[in-house]
């Protein structure tokens, strides 16, 4: 009743009185078309009671306004090599309280969701399920607006994915039980981006096309520059909770991201400008990378953050850096006031071979890890700085040097054996 005087309140029209009858036994997409049609020339929401609606192919114009009951309203997608909904270049779409049930019938090859929007302005999609998707459940093209406060599980593919967004949201959310990725902020080019991902849930994210990264990944960014993802909890991915690919100036703030398969944060690639601050990581083969300086990965901060149980068991062979890393970094970089618990290979790797470049590593507390830092001594590895940190229980050594992921040397704690390494100020204990 609540939500129908929200209704009432609007001046929306009731579906029924334009001849679209929840619970049909057959095919409503003809005259659910025609409902959003007729509504919308009057200026109207479209409100529809709780039932079933088996639909498939839906248009929405501009001024689109649908107003569903939560849970109880559900569109189920009817097949026929399409997909359920498509809206593309209008604006001031709405759509609240709709279940939208792909069923897992099979979405036709010129879309890739179940709902995909293209060149929308001012979308807003609120309180929906989006469920059984073969494909990915929403996609969105060069949109602005917000998905916000809803439910997306069982995509076969990622749950959410956006591309080219110009102002868009992505808040409040809980992405569940997808097979490739949760949510996607991808740009077929490198630009500016600014989506926002905040205080989403996004749970047991699987890797179905396998790869050593490009899927499994709770939170995606490829391509997109200004993206901040706040406030998140990530768990139980097969890869990344947060991976971040050539993204510049992006900002990953407080999350927690709990047993990732692989590394739970990643900056990596072609970016320029990371902030990497005051989140939780509790499992994962590498608790945060900032890497490819050799592709022009470069500045960051990285400060605050908690990290414990790291594994040295990953997805696959660790052919490169391997696994059971605290934090990796290789260039303009500071490391400020983490607390790294447990990383059984490294706490801190410093560098990669020759690709190092003003590292500050400094008051960071490190326990129990294979090696509490490793730093480069590789021939042309640039400056870096190891001061007041405390290094304690470190099997195999508090601060040593690596050529790669072989050491070549004793203990440098508080002494000077390389030019480029200003090391002094830790406290070290068993």
């Amino acid at each position: 009743m609540a939500q129908m005087k929200v209704a009432d309140l609007r001046g929306s029209i009731d579906s029924a009185d334009l001849g679209l009858l929840p619970n049909a036994s057959d095919d409503q997409t003809a005259q659910f078309q025609n409902a959003v049609n007729r509504a919308v020339d009057r200026g109207r929401a479209l409100f529809l009671p709780a039932g079933t609606y088996p639909v498939a192919n839906l248009r929405l114009p501009s001024g689109t306004l649908i107003v569903g009951v939560p849970g109880r309203t559900r569109l189920v997608y009817q097949g026929g090599g399409g997909q359920l909904i498509r809206a593309e270049g209008v604006s001031n779409i709405g759509i609240q309280g709709v279940t939208f049930d792909g069923a897992n019938r099979s979405i036709g090859d010129f879309t890739e969701g179940l709902l995909h929007f293209v060149g929308v302005r001012n979308l807003a999609i609120e309180n929906c399920d989006i469920a059984g998707s073969s494909k990915m459940g929403v996609v969105l093209d060069r949109c602005s607006g917000r998905v916000e406060n809803c439910r997306i599980y069982g995509a076969a593919e990622a749950g959410l994915r956006s591309n080219e967004a110009d102002g868009l949201a992505i808040t409040g959310n809980t992405i569940t039980d997808c097979a490739n990725g949760g949510i996607w902020v991808h740009r077929w080019r490198e630009g500016e981006d600014g989506t926002i991902v905040s205080g989403n849930r996004v749970e047991r994210i699987g890797a179905r096309y396998g790869g050593t990264g490009q899927f499994g990944n709770g939170i995606n960014v490829f391509r997109a520059h200004g993206v901040m993802i706040s406030n998140n909890r990530i768990t139980d991915c097969a890869f990344s909770a947060i991976r971040s690919n050539t993204g510049s100036n992006v900002q990953i703030l407080g999350n927690s991201c709990l047993r990732s398969g692989e590394c739970a944060i990643y900056s990596e690639f072609n970016f320029q400008g990371a902030v990497i601050a005051n989140n939780i990581v509790d499992g994962g083969t590498t608790g945060i990378s900032i890497a490819n300086f050799m592709d022009g990965g470069r500045m960051s901060v990285c400060s605050g953050n908690i990290i414990r149980n790291i594994s040295e068991d990953g997805p696959y062979p660790p052919e490169v850096s391997g696994f059971g890393i605290g934090i990796a970094a290789e260039a303009d970089t500071t490391l400020t006031g983490n607390v790294i618990e447990g990383a059984p290979k490294f706490g801190m790797l410093l560098g990669w071979g020759p690709y190092m470049r003003n590292i500050v590593a400094s008051q960071n507390i490190l326990r129990d890890c294979g090696t509490g830092i490793a730093v480069t001594v590789v021939d042309g590895a640039g400056p870096a700085a190891i001061t007041n940190n405390i290094v304690q229980g470190s099997e195999r050594g508090a601060i040593k040097g690596y050529r790669w992921l072989e050491p070549a040397t004793g203990e440098l704690n508080n002494s000077a054996r390389h030019a480029n390494l200003t090391i002094t100020g830790n406290q070290v204990s068993a």
